[in-house]
């Protein structure tokens, strides 16, 4: 990578997703990006939208570039004695790996969302141990609420390649789920919509962690949730120990059918982001 942006997780299968992501594949290899894709769930059953997903031609043969599943996938596959299915998709779509997006309460929220017979960190747990001797990493990241210090710890322990903070403070998915819900009542229950952690204190978490065991520092991690911009993006970087990038989903996805605008707004996210980093320091370099 050129420059630590990373794109993160968004769209595929439906309508103009097909367009969004060729878009989104171009940028990245003009200004040499990461990405990662949406959720693949669509592929494991039918090659109907693989175009939509069908991005390594763009982006050309080095690039990093991710797969992606949703836990209760994995724990289903994984069950079913299902998992070359998995390893058929990362090897269609030519990715370097798959990330495992891990979001419970979305689940919970949704009428008619998956219900887990296994905690994410044992499913986790089994992947990595079927992903062993194989050229191909794992990212996992939470789903709008972010992840506390037992959760980063026990993902720090595992051998994946690298954490997604997805904190709360972006889009939350938890809540758009409460607002598309029938015959609930949402003052109910909306109170745990607002459960999470925002990147600032991950990353105080994750600090404090490494501390206590140096050997973390092999692991990277995508600060992303709640980022507006370049400025947010150096801020968090500055604090955190780890080797990082900064992700972004909804930035990207806004300017992404006109690609005139789509590359303007990604150099100046690299350009604004070279300034602030001869320029400025922050305040403040301890998170409490």
């Amino acid at each position: 990578m050129a420059a630590p942006f990373w794109i993160s997780s968004m769209t595929g299968g439906v309508g103009e997703a097909r367009h969004i992501n060729q878009n989104l594949a171009r940028v990245c290899r003009e200004f040499s990006l990461g990405m990662g894709l949406g959720s693949c769930r669509v592929l494991l059953e039918s090659d109907q939208y693989f175009e939509d997903f069908n991005l390594r031609p763009i982006l050309g043969p080095d690039l990093p570039f991710f797969a992606n599943l949703g836990i209760a996938q994995l724990e289903t596959l994984i069950a079913d004695g299902e998992i070359n299915k998995i390893f058929d998709l990362m090897n269609r779509l030519d990715t370097d790996g798959l990330i495992v997006h891990v979001n419970p309460l979305q689940e919970w929220f949704q009428p008619e969302g998956d219900k887990f017979l296994y905690s994410p960190i044992e499913t986790v747990t089994k992947l990595c141990a079927a992903f062993e001797g194989l050229d191909k990493k794992i990212i996992v990241k939470e789903v709008g609420q972010g992840m506390g210090p037992k959760s980063l710890k026990a993902l720090l322990d595992l051998p994946i390649h690298a954490i997604e903070l997805a904190s709360f403070g972006g889009t939350n998915f938890s809540k758009l789920e409460l607002l598309r819900s029938k015959g609930v009542s949402v003052k109910e229950i909306e109170a745990l919509s607002k459960v999470g952690h925002t990147s600032l204190e991950m990353i105080g978490i994750l600090n404090n962690l490494l501390k206590a065991n140096p050997k973390y520092i092999e692991k990277q991690i995508i600060i992303s949730g709640g980022i507006e911009n370049f400025l947010d993006g150096f801020y968090l970087q500055e604090q955190l120990n780890f080797s990082s990038i900064i992700g972004q989903a909804k930035n990207f996805l806004s300017r992404s059918e006109n690609y005139e605008e789509l590359h303007a707004f990604t150099q100046a996210q690299i350009e604004g982001l070279k300034m602030a980093r001869a320029f400025l320091t922050v305040k403040n370099s301890e998170v409490l």
